[in-house]
């Protein structure tokens, strides 16, 4: 049975999205992430499959499965993952030349459920901030990871949506990398914890 890993990109004052609900402010980084990157590498050796909303959906597929990702060196490992988009629109999920993404259309927290108990290792969610919450409200998520960049945006939307009772979690690890990546990964306590 695989554990459910939220993994988000924020900016130091603790927003995964900007403002107009994007995610632009990666791209203020100079220069590379190669040691993040390695660090990705290695974690994504335990992670079985990963889980997408229908906008995170789009990006991955524009980038990852295609040649522009070829310089990146988590993308063979990233495209091997077994792939689930979970969307009330989609019919179709393809991904590039590689076989396409299931698609959950149903109860996100009966699926993920059962993607849970289907997996061999780690599931990953990424971006996908609207299925976060659910999943993170549903007390299905086990593990938060959150890379904080050095960049401030002043306002936007977060990672632990407003209006839910608090997420306790201990602090499993905090490592520090290039251009002043932190990443700090936690445990989700259980409501009876």
């Amino acid at each position: 049975m695989g554990q459910l890993v939220v993994q988000e990109f924020v900016s130091a004052d603790g927003f995964a999205a900007d403002a107009n609900n994007e995610f632009t402010f990666y791209e203020r980084l100079d220069g590379g992430t190669a040691e993040f990157d390695r660090s990705q590498l290695e974690w994504l050796d335990t992670v079985d499959a990963m889980v997408l909303g229908a906008n995170t959906y789009r990006m991955f597929a524009e980038f990852w499965p295609t040649p522009a990702s070829k310089d990146e060196i988590i993308a063979p490992a990233l495209n091997r993952l077994r792939r689930v988009v979970f969307s009330r629109q989609l019919t179709t999920a393809p991904w590039g030349d590689m076989p396409e993404a299931a698609i959950e259309s149903g109860d996100a927290t009966g699926a993920i459920r059962r993607i849970k108990r289907e997996a061999d290792g780690d599931i990953v969610l990424w971006g996908s901030l609207t299925l976060a919450g659910t999943l993170l409200a549903a007390g299905e998520v086990d593990v938060v990871r959150l890379v904080v960049m050095p960049v401030a945006i002043g306002a936007g939307r977060g990672v632990f949506p407003s209006g839910q009772d608090p997420h306790v979690m201990d602090l499993v690890s905090a490592k520090t990398y290039d251009q002043g990546l932190v990443e700090l990964v936690y445990g989700l306590r259980t409501k009876s914890s």
